[in-house]
């Protein structure tokens, strides 16, 4: 069992395995540092951690053309129904879905999730299971103790951690959590695209997990 991970930009990540392409927080429309253009995206499914422009991006577009399921809050999901897509799974903090590619759980994250002024429910993180690799997406959050228990139960292979500080966590409480997370790989995201984010990965340094800075577009492989 395999899969690639690819950074797409921000908080935007590809997987892969076999037939099945899992696209989380798809914003690339916008985005300064997008690896690829949202016309370009041909997925089976969507995965969002919250409602924010800068996440909930080009999801519509794409779950749209792609007729791809899209595994949310519960709130996303009512919204994206009354714009025509009604192919969601609507989901909250500690519940799971078993998939064709492995399953969807959410967790609990510490920050706020609206779009267009519009209520989006929680924020999240994303645990993803896919080719026999698991993945944990933290979303935009702050740091928080659970973390450790999240990986305890998930056992992550992978963490994508938010490191711009500001509206998440920056470096130095970034690499706490991935030091609770306990994954043995870290890939720090939510940072460089915009000015008041951090421009880089300098502190971001949790002891015991190797830290791998994907360039957007860059690959890893596991399995």
């Amino acid at each position: 069992m395999s899969a690639r991970a690819t950074f797409l930009g921000h908080s935007g990540v590809l997987l892969e395995s076999g037939a099945h392409r899992v696209l989380i927080d798809p914003f690339l429309t916008g985005n300064p540092l997008a690896a690829r253009k949202a016309e370009e995206m041909d997925v089976t499914a969507i995965v969002l951690t919250h409602g924010h422009a800068d996440h909930f991006g080009d999801t519509e577009s794409i779950a749209k053309r792609c007729g791809a399921p899209v595994y949310a809050a519960h709130e996303i999901c009512e919204f994206l129904a009354e714009r025509g897509h009604d192919k969601c799974e609507g989901m909250n903090p500690g519940g799971k879905v078993e998939t064709a590619f492995g399953f969807v759980a959410l967790t609990q994250a510490f920050h706020s999730s609206s779009y267009e002024g519009r209520y989006m429910g929680m924020p999240c993180g994303a645990v993803v299971s896919i080719g026999g690799i698991t993945f944990y997406h933290c979303g935009d959050t702050g740091l928080f103790s659970d973390m450790k228990l999240i990986g305890e139960i998930y056992k992550p292979q992978v963490a994508f951690v938010p490191i711009g500080d500001r509206y998440t966590m920056g470096p130095e409480l970034a690499s706490r959590a991935a030091e609770f997370i306990g994954a043995p790989i870290a890939v720090p995201v939510h940072y460089k695209t915009f000015p008041l984010l951090r421009q880089d990965a300098k502190g971001f340094e949790p002891k015991g997990v190797t830290v791998r800075e994907l360039s957007p577009g860059e690959s890893i492989e596991l399995g």
